[in-house]
């Protein structure tokens, strides 16, 4: 393990860097290692629990096209220039107040999560929202400075998170919409499905549901939604479904048969306590990726909705671990433990994540792990996985509920990701953070003209 650490402590340095970077970039001041630099800073500042849920603002996850991040939110999403890494511009925040924001860009178009019923006097892009309304919105983004809302797609449970890819043989894209849980409605169950919805290219406003995918329960019973999902394309076509206990895993083309519309159904992954047991209890499985040879499944698991300490000394493993599973047939073949661990009063999980595409064939995954920070984990060989990196904030004071409760605040790295030798971090609580890396082990990345990264495009040999 390489764990070089370093903790800014001289003032004139600090003095320096609020000189180069935005006011109350204060991720420059982190404890963190040697390898890992801070640059520039977009600044939003919010609150999860300090305020009511009408007026949320947070950030959550982040997609790319070219140089500009599109950033999602609590309320809409924000469209930001990262051209110069040392000092990114906000161009645009889209108001749309719905919860969750999870974004997935192709080109023009914009598909964006609303995971709850609306209740009234909700908005999107100016436009009242129907109360009740949960599922997603279509933004033409062609006018960076002016997003266009061109229509929605209502779906039984909403939609808590988007993986998407272009079907070009039927000029479409393919967006998984995904729930955090199942739902009840009329009293019948719902949710224990992936709904795959289709977006014509040449009239996205018109988008609709074209299949929904069960999720196969495992050991313990019926699954209860797919919270997040991994796709690769190129040699491999498999999807990963995050779903409850018993993660699915899904093909989509040759190998194996399937399509993006049609996904095959190959196997589950479960995995176990600290004792050996089963666990359905206590989380689920959150997020999803593959290297990009598609030799390997990498699997996050999220205690008690992401809002609690799980990453303590004294808390299970599974807790704060990434797992990495055989791609082909879902057997284990090691985990990652989070090192470092985080106070009573931090949330944090292993959250959102992806890998870098490396020509080497090295394995180096980049994550956000809510108050754990930003980590960067060398797991080439999956047996023996070891920290390259991390940025880890302090605590975050605690806030005042609407309520009046005194309570910890949820905040942190809701996800870190790779993009072109740049990390990019959504906090929570504080906008958009960029660093940069340096270390050998990155020495071989891919440049990417877009990325959402729950989706990789193609395999690398």
């Amino acid at each position: 393990m390489r764990l070089r650490l370093h903790v800014a402590v001289v003032t004139t340095a600090l003095a320096l860097l609020a000189m180069t970077l935005p006011a109350a970039a204060d991720h420059a001041s982190r404890e963190m290692t040697k390898n890992i630099h801070a640059l520039g800073h977009s600044e939003h500042i919010a609150s999860f629990f300090g305020v009511d849920t009408a007026v949320r603002q947070i950030s959550s996850d982040i997609a790319f096209w070219g140089d500009i991040a599109f950033h999602g939110n609590y309320d809409g999403f924000r469209v930001v220039d990262i051209s110069a890494p040392g000092n990114p511009k906000l161009i645009h925040h889209q108001r749309c107040n719905g919860d969750q924001g999870d974004v997935f860009v192709w080109e023009n178009i914009l598909v964006r999560s609303w995971n709850s019923p609306a209740p009234a006097g909700r908005f999107c892009d100016g436009e009242p929202v129907p109360v009740g309304f949960e599922g997603l919105h279509i933004f033409d983004v062609s006018d960076l400075s002016d997003p266009d809302l061109i229509g929605s797609v209502t779906l039984d449970c909403g939609s808590h998170t988007t993986t998407g890819a272009l079907d070009a043989d039927n000029n479409r894209l393919i967006v998984y919409s995904n729930v955090s849980s199942g739902c009840v409605k009329g009293g019948v169950a719902l949710g224990n499905a992936i709904d795959v919805v289709g977006v014509p290219l040449d009239d996205p406003g018109s988008a609709s549901v074209v299949n929904q995918v069960p999720i196969v329960g495992g050991s313990l019973g019926t699954n209860n939604g797919c919270h997040d999902a991994g796709l690769i394309l190129g040699e491999v076509n498999l999807l990963a479904c995050a779903s409850g206990h018993a993660a699915n895993v899904f093909s989509v083309g040759a190998p194996n048969g399937g399509t993006l519309e049609e996904p095959v159904f190959l196997y589950n992954v479960e995995e176990q306590d600290d004792l050996g047991n089963k666990v359905g209890i206590g989380g689920r499985w959150h997020s999803a990726a593959f290297t990009w040879d598609g030799e390997v499944l990498v699997l996050g698991w999220e205690p008690g909705g992401g809002a609690a300490p799980r990453c303590r000394a004294q808390d299970a493993d599974i807790f704060k671990s990434m797992f990495f599973y055989d791609a082909d047939t879902g057997a284990k073949l090691g985990q990652w433990v989070l090192p470092r661990p985080q106070s009573e009063a931090e949330n944090c999980t292993i959250h959102n994540y992806n890998i870098v595409p490396l020509k080497d064939g090295r394995y180096v995954a980049v994550g956000g792990h809510y108050q754990a920070g930003t980590w960067v984990t060398d797991f080439t060989d999956p047996a023996n996985a070891e920290t390259v990196a991390f940025a880890d904030p302090p605590p975050l004071p605690p806030v005042t509920t609407p309520g009046g409760m005194v309570v910890n605040e949820l905040g942190g790295s809701w996800s870190s990701y790779w993009y072109n030798r740049v990390i990019y971090e959504s906090e929570i609580t504080k906008g958009l953070n960029l660093y940069r890396l340096s270390d050998s082990v990155t020495a071989h990345a891919v440049k990417l003209d877009h990325l959402n990264p729950q989706t990789q495009e193609f395999s690398l040999p």
